[in-house]
Protein backbone atom coordinates (compact mmCIF):
# COMPACT_ATOMS: atom_id res chain seq x y z
CA UNK A 1 0.00 0.00 0.00
CA UNK A 2 1.28 3.22 -1.44
CA UNK A 3 1.81 6.45 1.80
CA UNK A 4 -0.87 8.17 0.33
CA UNK A 5 -3.29 5.43 1.18
CA UNK A 6 -1.96 5.23 4.79
CA UNK A 7 -2.62 8.23 5.41
CA UNK A 8 -5.71 8.26 4.30
CA UNK A 9 -6.97 5.00 6.47
CA UNK A 10 -5.01 6.70 9.44
CA UNK A 11 -6.91 9.67 9.27
CA UNK A 12 -10.27 7.96 8.76
CA UNK A 13 -9.11 5.77 11.87
CA UNK A 14 -8.73 8.77 13.88
CA UNK A 15 -12.41 10.42 13.24
CA UNK A 16 -13.82 7.19 13.91
CA UNK A 17 -12.19 6.96 17.39
CA UNK A 18 -12.76 10.72 17.92
CA UNK A 19 -16.33 10.45 17.56
CA UNK A 20 -19.01 10.28 20.51
CA UNK A 21 -20.56 7.21 21.05
CA UNK A 22 -24.54 6.83 22.24
CA UNK A 23 -23.06 5.67 25.43
CA UNK A 24 -20.98 8.63 26.23
CA UNK A 25 -23.67 10.86 25.17
CA UNK A 26 -26.05 9.29 27.53
CA UNK A 27 -22.82 9.79 30.18
CA UNK A 28 -23.15 13.52 30.01
CA UNK A 29 -26.55 13.66 31.41
CA UNK A 30 -26.74 14.26 34.55
CA UNK A 31 -29.59 14.18 36.88
CA UNK A 32 -30.26 16.70 39.44
CA UNK A 33 -32.97 15.32 41.94
CA UNK A 34 -34.61 18.08 43.78
CA UNK A 35 -36.33 17.44 47.00
CA UNK A 36 -38.10 19.72 49.47
CA UNK A 37 -38.85 17.82 53.10
CA UNK A 38 -38.25 14.68 54.49
CA UNK A 39 -39.95 12.72 57.63
CA UNK A 40 -41.46 9.84 59.48
CA UNK A 41 -44.49 10.09 57.71
CA UNK A 42 -45.46 11.59 54.20
CA UNK A 43 -48.47 13.80 54.78
CA UNK A 44 -48.17 14.54 51.23
CA UNK A 45 -46.75 13.50 48.25
CA UNK A 46 -43.82 16.37 48.81
CA UNK A 47 -42.53 15.03 52.29
CA UNK A 48 -39.96 11.88 50.99
CA UNK A 49 -40.14 9.48 54.25
CA UNK A 50 -36.75 8.43 55.41
CA UNK A 51 -37.36 4.75 54.07
CA UNK A 52 -38.24 6.25 50.46
CA UNK A 53 -35.55 7.89 50.81
CA UNK A 54 -32.55 5.34 51.61
CA UNK A 55 -34.40 2.87 49.13
CA UNK A 56 -33.44 5.80 46.46
CA UNK A 57 -30.05 5.93 47.90
CA UNK A 58 -29.92 1.94 47.45
CA UNK A 59 -31.21 2.15 44.18
CA UNK A 60 -28.54 4.62 43.19
CA UNK A 61 -25.53 2.89 44.46
CA UNK A 62 -26.80 -0.42 43.15
CA UNK A 63 -26.89 0.73 39.47
CA UNK A 64 -23.63 2.45 40.13
CA UNK A 65 -24.54 6.22 40.09
CA UNK A 66 -22.23 8.64 41.62
CA UNK A 67 -23.54 11.40 43.52
CA UNK A 68 -21.42 14.59 42.51
CA UNK A 69 -21.30 18.32 44.14
CA UNK A 70 -23.34 20.55 42.09
CA UNK A 71 -20.70 22.66 41.59
CA UNK A 72 -18.73 20.04 39.67
CA UNK A 73 -21.33 20.12 37.47
CA UNK A 74 -21.81 23.68 36.58
CA UNK A 75 -18.20 24.17 36.16
CA UNK A 76 -18.70 21.29 33.44
CA UNK A 77 -21.60 22.41 31.95
CA UNK A 78 -20.22 26.27 31.96
CA UNK A 79 -17.12 24.54 29.90
CA UNK A 80 -14.14 25.43 32.56
CA UNK A 81 -14.26 21.80 34.18
CA UNK A 82 -13.85 18.23 33.26
CA UNK A 83 -16.71 16.10 33.22
CA UNK A 84 -18.19 14.19 36.14
CA UNK A 85 -17.89 10.64 36.55
CA UNK A 86 -19.99 8.51 34.11
CA UNK A 87 -23.63 7.96 35.85
CA UNK A 88 -23.38 11.13 38.18
CA UNK A 89 -26.20 12.29 40.22
CA UNK A 90 -27.03 15.52 41.71
CA UNK A 91 -28.50 15.62 45.41
CA UNK A 92 -30.26 19.41 45.67
CA UNK A 93 -32.86 20.64 48.68
CA UNK A 94 -35.09 23.87 48.16
CA UNK A 95 -36.60 26.37 50.65
CA UNK A 96 -34.66 25.32 54.12
CA UNK A 97 -36.91 23.20 56.06
CA UNK A 98 -35.63 22.15 59.35
CA UNK A 99 -36.64 18.32 58.19
CA UNK A 100 -33.70 18.88 55.93
CA UNK A 101 -31.76 19.25 58.76
CA UNK A 102 -33.32 16.89 61.05
CA UNK A 103 -33.80 13.33 58.18
CA UNK A 104 -31.24 14.25 55.19
CA UNK A 105 -28.12 15.51 57.16
CA UNK A 106 -27.95 12.86 59.47
CA UNK A 107 -27.93 10.51 56.05
CA UNK A 108 -25.66 12.68 54.21
CA UNK A 109 -23.07 12.63 56.91
CA UNK A 110 -23.56 8.64 57.38
CA UNK A 111 -23.18 7.95 53.49
CA UNK A 112 -21.10 10.85 52.93
CA UNK A 113 -22.75 12.05 49.91
CA UNK A 114 -22.71 16.24 49.00
CA UNK A 115 -25.66 18.26 48.84
CA UNK A 116 -26.46 21.53 47.69
CA UNK A 117 -29.54 23.52 49.82
CA UNK A 118 -31.29 26.63 47.73
CA UNK A 119 -32.44 28.52 50.49
CA UNK A 120 -34.72 31.76 51.17
CA UNK A 121 -32.81 33.36 54.45
CA UNK A 122 -36.00 35.53 55.36
CA UNK A 123 -37.24 32.53 56.71
CA UNK A 124 -33.88 31.02 58.74
CA UNK A 125 -34.36 31.55 62.39
CA UNK A 126 -37.63 33.40 62.17
CA UNK A 127 -40.02 30.64 60.44
CA UNK A 128 -41.01 28.00 62.83
CA UNK A 129 -40.74 25.35 59.67
CA UNK A 130 -36.93 26.88 58.83
CA UNK A 131 -34.00 25.91 59.94
CA UNK A 132 -31.80 27.89 61.51
CA UNK A 133 -28.71 29.63 61.56
CA UNK A 134 -26.94 27.76 63.76
CA UNK A 135 -27.73 24.81 61.65
CA UNK A 136 -27.10 25.66 58.46
CA UNK A 137 -23.37 26.63 60.18
CA UNK A 138 -23.26 22.89 61.16
CA UNK A 139 -24.45 21.58 57.94
CA UNK A 140 -21.71 24.05 55.94
CA UNK A 141 -19.26 23.16 58.39
CA UNK A 142 -19.56 19.43 57.79
CA UNK A 143 -17.63 19.90 54.21
CA UNK A 144 -20.85 18.07 52.61
CA UNK A 145 -23.11 20.89 52.15
CA UNK A 146 -23.40 23.82 49.63
CA UNK A 147 -25.77 26.60 50.13
CA UNK A 148 -27.19 28.60 47.29
CA UNK A 149 -29.75 31.46 47.17
CA UNK A 150 -33.37 30.62 46.47
CA UNK A 151 -34.15 34.37 46.43
CA UNK A 152 -34.95 36.58 49.69
CA UNK A 153 -38.08 35.35 50.48
CA UNK A 154 -39.12 33.29 47.48
CA UNK A 155 -41.62 35.89 46.31
CA UNK A 156 -43.71 34.90 42.85
CA UNK A 157 -42.36 37.10 40.37
CA UNK A 158 -45.22 37.12 38.32
CA UNK A 159 -47.27 38.35 40.75
CA UNK A 160 -45.38 40.65 42.17
CA UNK A 161 -44.77 42.39 38.28
CA UNK A 162 -48.96 42.77 37.68
CA UNK A 163 -48.84 44.10 41.41
CA UNK A 164 -45.69 46.64 40.90
CA UNK A 165 -44.89 49.51 38.56
CA UNK A 166 -42.20 48.91 36.87
CA UNK A 167 -39.40 50.82 38.45
CA UNK A 168 -40.94 48.96 41.82
CA UNK A 169 -40.54 45.78 40.05
CA UNK A 170 -36.72 46.24 38.69
CA UNK A 171 -36.15 47.43 42.49
CA UNK A 172 -37.96 44.42 44.15
CA UNK A 173 -36.34 42.13 41.45
CA UNK A 174 -32.75 43.49 42.42
CA UNK A 175 -33.57 43.30 46.27
CA UNK A 176 -34.77 39.46 46.20
CA UNK A 177 -31.66 38.95 44.51
CA UNK A 178 -29.12 40.81 46.07
CA UNK A 179 -29.98 40.37 49.58
CA UNK A 180 -30.39 36.78 49.71
CA UNK A 181 -26.63 36.73 48.22
CA UNK A 182 -25.59 39.22 50.38
CA UNK A 183 -27.34 37.70 54.04
CA UNK A 184 -25.99 33.95 53.08
CA UNK A 185 -22.69 34.92 52.36
CA UNK A 186 -22.33 37.08 55.91
CA UNK A 187 -24.13 34.57 58.16
CA UNK A 188 -22.16 31.73 57.03
CA UNK A 189 -18.52 33.03 55.33
CA UNK A 190 -19.39 31.78 51.94
CA UNK A 191 -19.64 32.55 48.56
CA UNK A 192 -23.37 32.25 46.65
CA UNK A 193 -23.45 32.36 42.90
CA UNK A 194 -26.35 29.85 42.22
CA UNK A 195 -30.10 30.75 42.42
CA UNK A 196 -32.94 28.17 42.54
CA UNK A 197 -35.80 30.20 40.74
CA UNK A 198 -38.52 30.43 43.00
CA UNK A 199 -41.68 28.59 41.77
CA UNK A 200 -39.43 27.47 38.84
CA UNK A 201 -40.43 31.17 37.26
CA UNK A 202 -37.86 32.88 35.08
CA UNK A 203 -37.47 34.84 31.55
CA UNK A 204 -35.23 36.99 30.36
CA UNK A 205 -35.37 39.89 31.98
CA UNK A 206 -34.88 38.16 35.91
CA UNK A 207 -31.89 36.16 33.98
CA UNK A 208 -30.53 39.46 33.06
CA UNK A 209 -30.97 40.63 36.44
CA UNK A 210 -29.50 37.35 38.31
CA UNK A 211 -26.27 37.78 36.22
CA UNK A 212 -26.20 41.33 37.07
CA UNK A 213 -26.45 40.26 40.67
CA UNK A 214 -23.43 37.63 40.24
CA UNK A 215 -25.09 34.62 39.85
CA UNK A 216 -23.24 32.19 37.25
CA UNK A 217 -25.57 29.17 37.27
CA UNK A 218 -29.92 28.97 37.78
CA UNK A 219 -32.28 26.04 37.98
CA UNK A 220 -35.46 25.20 37.36
CA UNK A 221 -38.35 23.21 38.58
CA UNK A 222 -39.06 20.84 36.01
CA UNK A 223 -36.91 18.82 33.21
CA UNK A 224 -34.66 15.74 32.82
CA UNK A 225 -30.96 15.31 33.14
CA UNK A 226 -28.91 18.46 32.56
CA UNK A 227 -26.45 18.13 29.65
CA UNK A 228 -23.65 20.53 28.09
CA UNK A 229 -25.84 21.72 25.95
CA UNK A 230 -28.10 23.35 28.45
CA UNK A 231 -28.35 27.09 29.46
CA UNK A 232 -26.65 27.51 32.54
CA UNK A 233 -29.26 30.06 33.49
CA UNK A 234 -32.36 27.30 33.60
CA UNK A 235 -30.89 23.96 34.13
CA UNK A 236 -33.33 21.70 34.05
CA UNK A 237 -33.79 19.64 37.80
CA UNK A 238 -36.20 16.54 38.33
CA UNK A 239 -38.39 16.97 41.24
CA UNK A 240 -38.85 13.39 43.60
CA UNK A 241 -41.11 12.84 45.53
CA UNK A 242 -42.59 10.17 47.84
CA UNK A 243 -44.02 8.22 45.93
CA UNK A 244 -40.66 7.66 43.55
CA UNK A 245 -39.62 4.44 44.49
CA UNK A 246 -37.65 1.13 42.71
CA UNK A 247 -38.28 1.28 39.23
CA UNK A 248 -40.54 4.80 39.30
CA UNK A 249 -37.46 6.06 40.58
CA UNK A 250 -35.21 4.24 38.24
CA UNK A 251 -37.82 5.77 35.29
CA UNK A 252 -37.24 9.06 36.98
CA UNK A 253 -33.56 9.43 36.61
CA UNK A 254 -33.97 8.21 33.10
CA UNK A 255 -36.58 10.77 31.88
CA UNK A 256 -35.60 13.27 28.95
CA UNK A 257 -38.54 15.17 28.62
CA UNK A 258 -37.90 18.76 29.21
Amino acid sequence: MDVSRWISWILLLAVFVSMPSKVSAMDRAIPILLYHRFGPTSPDMWVVRTPVFLAQLDYLRSHGYHIVPLAQVVAYIRGIGPPPPPRSVVITADDGRRSVFRYLFPLARQYRFPVTLFIYPSAISNASYAMTWHELKVMKDSGLVDIQSHTYWHPNFNVEKKRLSSPAYEKFVAMQLNESKAKLERELGIRVNMLAWPFGIYNQELIKSAKAAGYIAAFKMVGGPATPGDNVMTLPRIVVTDRDTGKAFGRLLARTTR
